[in-house]
């Protein structure tokens, strides 16, 4: 389980339009998690994951919406969340999957027929969607890792459903025992995310994420509910601290080859995610409007939360694009001969400002699909501009 393997957005979060209702603190905080992905996808710094934990917050975010929508009859809210999740990832999979067949993929040869029924996860991904380790020619315009690196926000896609499907018991396990089901996901992370008790294949992984979010999760809840305005905020904010501090301490004695990066290191994820989303959420603002020089990012955070699934989806795909795109450069005459190593220096910065323009056209070419899955008129870019 790792981020870079990105939502990360919280993929269906009702369309930010600006309107009286809208919680513009929560939005904005989903835009910045969007963001930090795709910077930390391209740039790869370890220190992102402690910075701000994208992922947690995305998850957090997400349950309190969940327990928002849970007012109305359980059967129905799922149903909901089922149909705004899916289409956009069938778009996305029905250019991705066809791209691995057409680099050689031949799964049927190394697994047999069962590859088959591993496929139906591309269309309700409950399980993990196969894709292959190699895929093309590391000489070709994408690299042969590409399938691994575009599949790989599909994690998340799957963590979101499950979770989805579990909240009534959740929320219902929740509002018995508050405190205990909070930390619960916490305590199994201990147990399966640290290698007491390992269970192997994607089955683990999915339960690995699962536990490791589940408490950021369940604190949307908490904040939905109110939970910790019964709780005075220094405490709050100490135990959370407390809590973060112990994840970085795990963190210290169980350092990866990318060192300090959360994402590779289950127990410090959960703890410092948890932590965080606490103090975030326990100082959260309720804005109706973003105030003072926030309000000039107005449109950008409305659009990121009306397309927060097609940003996240294809914004690993577009990272690669931005190699054969920005390679370009060399065949420019006076760009070989005199700023080569200029462009070669700052490669990272030039897929930086590359990424978003291409984003806009993803958004442009499929986003509307987020529209349809919700039963909301197309639009090409919902920024709230009327």
């Amino acid at each position: 389980m790792s981020a870079a393997t990105v939502p990360a957005g919280t993929p269906v979060a009702p369309a930010a339009t600006g309107r009286p209702g809208r919680d513009r603190y929560l939005d904005l905080l989903r835009t910045i998690a969007l963001v930090r992905v795709v910077i930390y996808h391209i740039f790869g710094w370890a220190w992102l994951s402690i910075v701000f934990p994208s992922m947690g917050v995305m998850f957090a975010l997400a349950g309190s919406l969940m327990a928002r929508s849970l007012a109305r009859p359980a059967a129905g809210v799922i149903r909901g969340r089922i149909r705004r999740l899916l289409p956009p990832m069938w778009v996305f999979s029905l250019v991705v999957v066809p791209m691995m067949f057409a680099l050689s993929w031949r799964p049927v040869k190394e697994e047999g027929l069962w590859w088959f029924v591993k496929l139906a996860w591309y269309v309700f991904p409950v399980g993990a969607p196969p894709f292959p380790w190699s895929s093309g020619d590391k000489a070709g315009l994408l690299e042969d890792t590409w399938a691994v690196q575009a599949a790989g926000p599909l994690w998340y896609i799957r963590a979101y459903l499950w979770f989805v499907l579990a909240s009534p018991l959740l929320l219902r396990a929740f509002r018995k025992l508050p405190w205990v089901t909070l930390l619960a996901p916490l305590g199994l992370t201990a147990v399966i995310g640290t290698g007491l008790v390992t269970i192997p294949g994607e089955t683990g992984n999915a339960l690995s994420d699962f536990a490791v979010f589940g408490s950021c999760w369940i604190l949307g809840f908490a904040h939905h509910d109110g939970l910790f305005k019964d709780v005075p905020r220094y405490l709050a904010v100490s135990a959370a601290s407390i809590v973060m501090g112990f994840g970085l301490w795990w963190a210290s004695g169980h350092l990866t080859a990318d060192g300090w990066d959360l994402n590779d290191i289950p127990m410090a994820q959960a703890a410092w995610s948890l932590g965080f989303c606490v103090i975030l959420l326990q100082y959260a603002p309720s804005w109706q409007e973003l105030p003072g020089r926030l309000a000039r990012f107005d449109r950008l955070v409305t659009l990121a939360n009306n397309r927060a699934v097609t940003i996240y989806l294809w914004h690993n795909l577009l990272i690669l694009a931005t190699i054969p795109l920005l390679d370009l450069l060399w065949k420019i005459p006076y760009v070989d001969a005199h700023l080569g190593s200029t462009v070669e220096a700052g490669y990272t910065l030039l897929m930086t400002l590359l990424i978003w323009p291409l984003i806009a056209l993803v958004i442009v070419a499929v986003g509307w699909v987020e529209d349809v899955a919700a039963k909301r008129r197309p639009r090409l870019w919902p920024d709230g501009r009327r």
